[in-house]
């Protein structure tokens, strides 16, 4: 498959964010007198940000928003710098963009929490756009979403990867007809073009196809 364009997603694929947000959710519940252990909490936030509101509400018969602005308080206070891009996520991005092709950001945390990343780690320059992809209603399980983004960046679908780590999204991917690769160990029904565990495995193969052409 010949590869022009990476889809990144923010939480988990391009940035080990889950310990933070992990960490910010328990925070939460911890000053509205609640406690849960930190792997229940950790499996929620790599399903959604909203998934882990409306569970964790709901267990404990919180109101919803007041968990969401506690949460948010917590982790903007958790600096950046500790939240580490993936090794080997730079020389990809660099390599994208130097043959031309365009690395774009998509997160389910807000585009503020997002940019806060992606300047502190020296990222901007490499990605030509950070897109909000809110879970629930409109979520990267949602086709229709990632079709807009192709359209909205005049991306060809065949030639653009999403790295994910949830199967849920290779299936949005694939239903977009953008080639999929899952970032890590998770299992799952759903079939990705590619299943990665280190990055350097995903630049050979940019590479071999750099070198074919």
């Amino acid at each position: 498959m010949s590869i022009h364009n990476i889809l990144w997603q923010v939480n988990g694929a391009l940035f080990d964010t889950y310990p933070a947000l992990t960490y910010s959710f328990s925070k939460a519940l911890s000053e509205m007198g609640f406690s849960v252990a930190l792997n229940v909490i950790d499996g929620l936030v790599r399903q959604s940000l909203d998934d882990s509101v409306d569970i964790l509400s709901g267990r404990f018969k919180l109101d919803p928003q007041l968990l969401l602005h506690k949460f948010i308080e917590s982790y903007r206070s958790i600096s950046p710098a500790s939240q580490m891009p993936f090794p080997g996520v730079h020389d990809i991005c660099e390599f994208i963009q130097r043959n031309g092709g365009a690395n774009l950001a998509l997160t389910d945390t807000g585009v503020e929490f997002a940019s806060r990343l992606l300047e502190t780690h020296q990222f901007s320059g490499w990605i030509a756009g950070t897109l909000f992809m809110k879970n629930g209603d409109a979520s990267q399980t949602d086709p229709s979403l990632l079709c807009a983004v192709l359209d909205q960046y005049s991306l060809n679908p065949g030639e653009t990867l999403l790295i994910v780590t949830r199967g849920l999204d290779v299936q949005a991917g694939r239903m977009a007809g953008i080639r999929t690769c899952l970032y890590g160990r998770a299992e799952t029904n759903f079939a990705a073009d590619l299943q990665i565990e280190k990055y350097s495995q995903l630049l050979r193969l940019l590479a071999g196809e750099e070198g074919k052409g």
